[in-house]
């Protein structure tokens, strides 16, 4: 009975060693790995527009190219494409425009008044071809000049053509058109009614066409046949005399031989 009762007692004591050495070895479940969530990648940065090298390869566009650099408007241009959202629109002239320019004259402005002509042919936002068909609606259009220098747009089945009161002219090409720049070609130098006024001179009438004499006085083709006889009939009139003439002289010979006979 003594040895039943230090048997259960040794067992117990077995067991709860036990439990304590499992206690004490076994380590805590680890944790869980949480999977990081990716973060996006930033969307590239816009290409940097050059609109010096675009205009010195295009064109010829010198002549405007030249103002823009005298002006320092490059700088505002540059600005506009490349650190706005909105873009830029360009209207640039060839170098013909400005040969073809001598009333008004653009060596008569001041500094400012240059600078304004040059910003007046920029939009401050990208426009497509496509997009001056609804521009067309909106009248008077802004320009990067601000204040009353405008433009206003007509779009003639996909023909856009610029009003700015004394240039009236039409988009000949486009340069360059991708987002944020769009720079097309004009025919001619933009001037703005701000700085030459509304006192717009008139446009010369066309050259009239050369008067042309009506078919009916030019002689016709009877009225040359029939005066070919006209012309014929002198060398008929001369045959005949000479015909009356041979006859004559027949006669003459034919009396003279009888005289002869008879004497």
């Amino acid at each position: 009975m003594q040895f039943s009762r230090n048997f259960m007692i040794i067992c117990s004591a077995l067991l709860l060693c036990s439990s304590l050495t499992y206690g004490q070895t076994a380590s805590p479940p680890a944790p869980v790995a949480m999977t990081p969530t990716p973060t996006p990648a930033p969307a590239p940065a816009p290409e940097y527009v050059n609109l010096t090298y675009l205009l010195s390869v295009a064109g010829p566009f010198h002549t405007f190219l030249n103002y823009l650099e005298s002006t320092k408007v490059i700088d505002t241009f540059q600005n506009q494409a490349n650190n706005t959202e909105q873009g830029i629109t360009i209207f640039v002239p060839k170098d013909d425009s400005f040969k073809g320019l001598k009333k008004p004259s653009l060596s008569k402005l001041s500094d400012d008044q240059l600078k304004s002509l040059i910003l007046f042919h920029a939009l401050p936002k990208y426009y497509a071809l496509a997009d001056f068909n609804d521009l067309s609606t909106k009248g008077p259009i802004t320009t990067l000049a601000g204040g009353q220098y405008t433009l206003n747009f007509t779009d003639n089945s996909g023909t856009v053509h610029l009003d700015s009161g004394w240039s009236k002219t039409k988009v000949a090409s486009a340069v360059h058109s991708t987002d944020p720049v769009a720079i097309y070609q004009v025919n001619k130098v933009l001037l703005p009614e701000a700085i030459f006024g509304t006192d717009i001179p008139p446009t010369p009438a066309p050259s009239p066409a050369p008067d042309i004499s009506p078919a009916a006085d030019s002689p016709s083709a009877d009225s040359k046949e029939g005066g070919s006889p006209s012309k014929a009939l002198p060398s008929d009139s001369a045959a005949h005399r000479v015909m009356k003439l041979s006859i004559w002289s027949h006669l003459v010979l034919a009396v003279l031989g009888g005289f002869v006979l008879l004497f």
